[in-house]
């Protein structure tokens, strides 16, 4: 028997694939064993059981807090012995929150979604562990190591010099270097309790734009909690079937009607949420998915988490790094296009923005783009800097700067998705030109 084995060694055992066994013992020492849905990885000295049940392994560890859990490899099917003391439950917060998606899964491939409801975190320190003899299978030939990857990808980061390159790089190294196929970058706006997708991969139709609220789903799990969020095989409870919708109506106008349909997998079987942090802010969600099961282990979570973190950290330095450049002054008028004229439709509520009766964006986005139309009819200009665009009184910007650089990607990338004869075209660091090509007339609505 060994006795020097780590979790860190053995964590392939805890994706629940095989349930594992826990035994305690009541205070006169009779022993009762029974099954768990989830042992969840915490750290190199911690692991969290699920707390399900009011039953009589509960009430032995509450009267006495030791406990032996036997796990088993699923591709081995090598078998330890956890030797571990409870320390104490956590019915909320991150740890609680991943354990309660992941044991959604769990509970949707087992068929027991009714039965499966996570009541607490039973967070234990684990004392020892011993391998149990007996016959293995042997490991997995060329298991891909992901600390080449992972240094590669952040390299390819760290040479990024603005947001926009900065995203999709980050999408092509989950492609090129990690073989996902679907992905997202969300940013945060956390005063309005949400989060904003503004680059995708892998989907039939972009979403760029689509919205999640804090605490909706694996992506508002993860950012609300600010921890990795993982799923490894498909539940319903954590799905995205649209938008988030809100509930009033403006003018006429159905709010549904202003809503970016969510653009992830209609079947996804494995799915992942890193967030990403900008020194003590919430930057974003990396998000990805998969339609196979288990396609996201607990080293894929380490390499995202890392590189959610390159991300994040890059964030936080280019809008600095791009600042000096941003004093040049606005350019002058240019003619304006030919055409039928196109109608721009303002509505003030919730500064969304229809052109010619089709939704385009809302919000900060189409606050700034409401900005730049006005500027162009009515005085004939197409060039702007990020910097008075930063200063403008009716542009609603929270405080950091990070937000307008991802704003106007995604006006960037709306305009280019839905309109051929309008467009965002970049002219330096911290300029941008209105490339219009048809007349524009103006429409606000109260």
């Amino acid at each position: 028997m060994k006795d020097t084995l780590t979790i860190d060694a053995i964590r392939n055992c805890l994706e629940g694939v095989i349930p594992a066994a826990i035994a305690t013992c009541d205070p006169d020492g009779t022993p009762n064993v029974s099954l768990l849905s989830q042992v969840h990885y915490v750290d190199g000295a911690h692991v969290a059981l699920s707390y399900q049940f009011f039953n009589k392994t509960r009430r032995n560890i509450l009267a006495h807090p030791f406990a032996t859990v036997q796990v088993i490899d699923p591709a081995t099917v090598a078998q330890y012995r956890l030797h571990l003391r409870y320390l104490h439950t956590e019915t909320g917060g991150p740890l609680f929150e991943s354990m309660k998606a992941k044991l959604s899964g769990i509970a949707s491939h087992a068929g027991m979604q009714g039965v499966f409801r996570l009541m607490g975190a039973d967070l234990y320190r684990v004392e020892r562990i011993e391998e149990v003899p007996g016959t293995t299978l042997p490991p997995p030939v060329g298991r891909r190591s992901l600390l080449p990857v992972v240094r590669r990808s952040c390299e390819r980061l760290a040479a990024c010099a603005d947001l926009c390159e900065l995203l999709d790089t980050a999408l092509a190294a989950l492609k090129d270097d990690f073989g996902i196929e679907h992905a997202l970058v969300l940013m945060a706006d956390e005063a309005a309790g949400r989060l904003y997708t503004v680059a995708a991969m892998g989907h039939a139709v972009s979403g760029v734009g689509s919205e999640v609220a804090l605490g909706d789903g694996v992506i508002g799990v993860a950012a609300r909690e600010r921890t990795p969020i993982r799923i490894t095989h498909m539940t319903s409870e954590y799905s995205y079937s649209q938008a988030v919708r809100a509930s009033a109506t403006d003018a006429g106008v159905a709010f549904a009607a202003r809503e970016i349909p969510f653009p992830g997998l209609a079947e996804p079987h494995s799915q992942l949420a890193v967030p990403i942090l900008a020194g003590p802010r919430l930057a974003g969600v990396l998000f990805v998915e998969s339609p196979q099961e288990l396609r996201f282990c607990y080293d894929d979570e380490d390499a995202l988490a890392t590189l959610a973190a390159q991300m994040g950290a890059m964030m936080a330095a280019l809008p600095q790094a791009a600042a000096p450049a941003e004093e040049a002054p606005a350019g002058g008028a240019v003619a304006a296009g030919g055409g039928a004229a196109a109608v721009i439709r303002h509505y003030a509520a919730d500064d969304s923005v229809f052109i010619d009766h089709d939704y385009l964006i809302k919000g900060v986005a189409g606050a700034i783009f409401w900005k730049l139309a006005r500027d162009y009819v009515h005085h004939g200009r197409t060039d702007f800097t990020n910097r008075e665009l930063r200063l403008a009184p009716d542009i609603p910007l929270p405080y950091f700067a990070e937000n307008l650089e991802a704003r106007l990607i995604l006006l960037q990338r709306r305009l280019a998705e839905r309109c051929a004869f309008l467009g965002i075209e970049k002219t330096g660091r911290g300029r941008f030109r209105l490339a219009v090509q048809r007349p524009l007339a103006l429409e606000e609505m109260v």
